[in-house]
């Protein structure tokens, strides 16, 4: 049997094996730390009121969690190249989980503020280190469709956690405690026990495995190894070098304008859905997973056909430029349902971007600087959260509407598809696999 034939038939069990082992444990840790980041969105429903918040007050409390987030996301990603990802993501999720069932002891908005800041430095370096993991196991031609169905880990706890958090509401005076605050205690308790399922049972790196047999590891070492050679910035590079990158500063702005649509509008959506359709807290919660229903299924189409196509560009823009245009458009129409409609297409357009992002991203990344670069562009996305929704919150109190708000997005989005576009310039991926040949050296093929 030939070389390429049987790298094939290699390539094809290994990633099977990675899809069932890895994925599913990877998408349930990303789906607890998603709802304990964002269960503030339903929990304000009701808790707003109890502790006597304004929106703007809870828009603070909201962006004060990316402030010390983003202070502690490039640091947290350089312990984690020294001390390995299973125990730096452990601890991350076991601390993180203390302080989301903490949550439910506040008293006051000063508390709010203090408990968010906490949450923030403990989850930082979580979604960078899960990105850069994910970098080290799957080979180009296979990531985006691995980033998206890490993602639509995210989606999910939206889809699932929503409902379950309007449904914890209903708990609302059960031994005399409010709903919100058995929804944060509930919600805190699965990511520390996840914390030590991780620390016992995850793998460090392939080889670690036991359930890759030899040919497969030693496949996957040499076809990561190949790409790794080709990259822009390399596995041999000081960690530094992410900083003078232009490159990683143009993939920032685009994450950053993209986390316009993921942040600023999924920390309102119930809020947003609430005033528009004036349900009950457990129907508002419904109609809020919806968009991202679609959002799975947006990320995992886009993800594969740009993994087969090998096309980047419009994978990466064209949803951020349908996403801004139909949000414009929800604003802009008279029917409160068809704008619900026009609001969940766009929403789960502009997920769709995003395993495309991170498979685009990780083509130009390895090494330590790799893991860098991730935390940085994750960081400035990430300011907007910390400065968009006090500017959500303010614009509401200050005009009775969410429009202007969702303006403001949709111009991001636009902004953010057009730069899409530049970054992938119409090229195809690089596609770097590895022949075996006769005295077993490897050849570099690049398509």
């Amino acid at each position: 049997m030939t070389g390429p034939s049987l790298d094939s038939r290699l390539h094809a069990s290994t990633m099977k094996t990675l899809n069932l082992k890895l994925i599913p444990f990877l998408m349930l840790l990303y789906m607890v730390a998603y709802i304990d980041k964002s269960n503030i969105s339903v929990a304000a429903l009701t808790m707003n009121a109890d502790l006597g918040l304004s929106l703007r007050m809870y828009g603070i409390g909201v962006g004060l969690f990316f402030l010390t987030y983003i202070l502690f996301e490039v640091p947290s990603s350089l312990i984690l190249t020294k001390v390995g990802a299973r125990r730096w993501i452990a601890r991350i999720m076991i601390t993180w989980g203390i302080i989301a069932a903490g949550m439910s002891l506040i008293q006051s908005a000063n508390q709010l503020y203090v408990m968010r800041l906490l949450l923030g430095a403990a989850e930082a370096g979580f979604t960078p280190g899960i990105i850069y993991y994910l970098s080290q196991w799957f080979p180009r031609s296979d990531r985006a469709r691995a980033m998206s169905w890490f993602y639509i880990g995210a989606a999910l706890a939206s889809v699932i956690g929503l409902p379950m958090s309007g449904a914890l509401l209903n708990l609302d005076g059960l031994f005399g405690v409010n709903g919100w605050r058995w929804l944060f205690l509930l919600e805190g308790i699965p990511a520390i026990v996840l914390g030590y399922v991780v620390l016992r049972y995850m793998p460090e790196t392939p080889a670690s495995t036991h359930w890759l047999d030899s040919a497969q590891k030693d496949w996957l070492s040499r076809t990561m190894q190949a790409e790794q050679a080709t990259t822009v910035i390399s596995h041999k590079d000081a960690w530094h070098v992410a900083f003078r990158s232009r490159q990683v500063w143009l993939l920032s702005l685009f994450w950053l304008l993209q986390a316009f649509g993921t942040i600023g509008v999924t920390l309102f959506l119930p809020l947003i859905v609430q005033s528009v359709s004036k349900q009950g807290s457990f129907v508002v919660s419904l109609l809020s997973a919806m968009p991202f229903f679609l959002a799975c299924v947006f990320m995992y189409l886009n993800g594969r056909h740009s993994d087969r196509t090998g096309e980047r560009g419009w994978h990466l823009g064209g949803p951020l430029l349908a996403a801004g245009v139909l949000l414009a458009l929800a604003v802009f129409t008279g029917n409160q349902w068809l704008a619900y409609v026009l609001l969940v297409v766009a929403v789960g357009l502009n997920w769709a971007a995003t395993p495309v992002f991170w498979a685009t991203t990780t083509e130009y990344l390895s090494g330590p600087a790799a893991a860098v670069s991730i935390a940085l562009i994750n960081s400035i996305a990430n300011i907007a959260g910390l400065g968009l929704p006090p500017v959500m919150g303010w614009i509401k109190d200050a005009t009775h509407s969410y429009d202007y708000a969702l303006l403001l997005v949709a111009a991001a989005l636009l902004a953010g598809g057009l730069l899409g576009l530049y970054l992938g310039g119409g090229k195809r991926s690089r596609k770097v696999t590895t022949v075996s040949v006769p005295g077993g050296i490897d050849e570099i093929n690049r398509a």
